[in-house]
């Protein structure tokens, strides 16, 4: 990862700083296999300096931006690139305070703590991905606030308090417009080093498709690309909504194709049937058909 780091020409001195980041903070070998082996990376030299440094200063970040910009790949890549191990904590409708920090549970004829993810985390001085904090509900927030700020401790009813292990740091990912999302409250937004989350450009998407499938004929790549382009700049113009809008869908779609599928098949299970609407599903296939031979095999787009 660091390697990669230095082909996206991040500077040499922030490169050393997370060696030693990484040599100050050793991993606990139980805690090992959950440092994160990227399938993706990110491309985007002004986003990695700006997170590596806030986490260098100790900070935690929110990652925000719509659909297919790669947030949720970025923190994976974070916790790669600082070799710290990554507990993923989904909020939704029933995340509670027990759910994130832990609770009462019966075993070996006894009542003991079993450990959530915000305390595990915390203790290992491992990287916690908060994922849709916007869908939080309010307990869960009251969990955080302690967590995310100065005192950087968690208070653990009827047990002790713990502090957070000097490792540790939080990454959320928030979305806006989802269903069930909200405006995230200004108390919890202050305990984050905020980054915008660009729009995947034409060339980064290129680069990923390419380091992804390194037998991808370039030219093909390409084509992809434009439709990706294309199908985004309908999604902006609100001709249709943004189900069709999906990365991993094309990523998975060319990964279809080079396991034999052709072009056609797999882009109607990966991009176009993610529109439920028969409406908008025609208006997809229209852009996917106009763009690319729905008859291309692996044999044809990988040399």
């Amino acid at each position: 990862m660091l390697d990669f780091l230095r082909q996206e020409g991040i500077d040499e001195t922030l490169i050393a700083r997370i060696e030693e980041f990484r040599k100050g903070f050793p991993v606990a070998e139980g805690d090992a296999a959950r440092i994160p082996v990227p399938r993706f990376r990110y491309f985007g030299s002004e986003i990695w300096k700006l997170a590596i440094t806030a986490i260098l200063s100790g900070e935690n970040i929110l990652l925000v931006g719509p659909k297919a910009t790669g947030k949720n790949v970025f923190a994976e890549n974070l916790s790669a690139v600082f070799g710290r191990p990554e507990w993923d904590i989904s909020f939704y409708l029933n995340t509670d305070a027990s759910t994130l920090i832990g609770t009462d549970t019966f075993k070996n004829g006894e009542v003991s703590f079993r450990k959530g993810p915000i305390y595990s985390c915390a203790e290992a001085g491992g990287f916690g991905i908060l994922d849709e904090i916007n869908m939080a509900k309010n307990e869960s927030l009251a969990v955080l606030h302690a967590t995310l700020d100065f005192r950087r401790i968690i208070d653990v009813p009827g047990y002790s308090r713990i502090t957070l292990a000097p490792s540790t740091r939080f990454i959320a990912t928030m979305n806006y417009g989802y269903a069930g999302t909200r405006e995230l409250n200004e108390a919890l937004a202050s305990r984050f080093m905020v980054i915008n989350m660009p729009i995947i450009s034409g060339d980064d998407l290129e680069k990923l498709l390419l380091q992804q499938y390194p037998t991808l004929k370039k030219e093909f790549a390409t084509q992809l690309t434009t439709l990706f382009g294309e199908i985004r700049q309908k999604c902006e113009s609100s001709e249709i909504s943004t189900k069709a809008l999906d990365l991993r869908g094309l990523l998975a779609a060319v990964n279809l194709v080079y396991n034999g599928l052709n072009m056609r098949d797999a882009l109607d299970i990966g991009i176009i049937n993610k529109c439920f609407d028969e409406f908008e599903r025609t208006l997809v296939d229209d852009i996917v058909s106009a763009r690319i031979d729905g008859k291309l095999t692996g044999k044809e787009i990988f040399s």
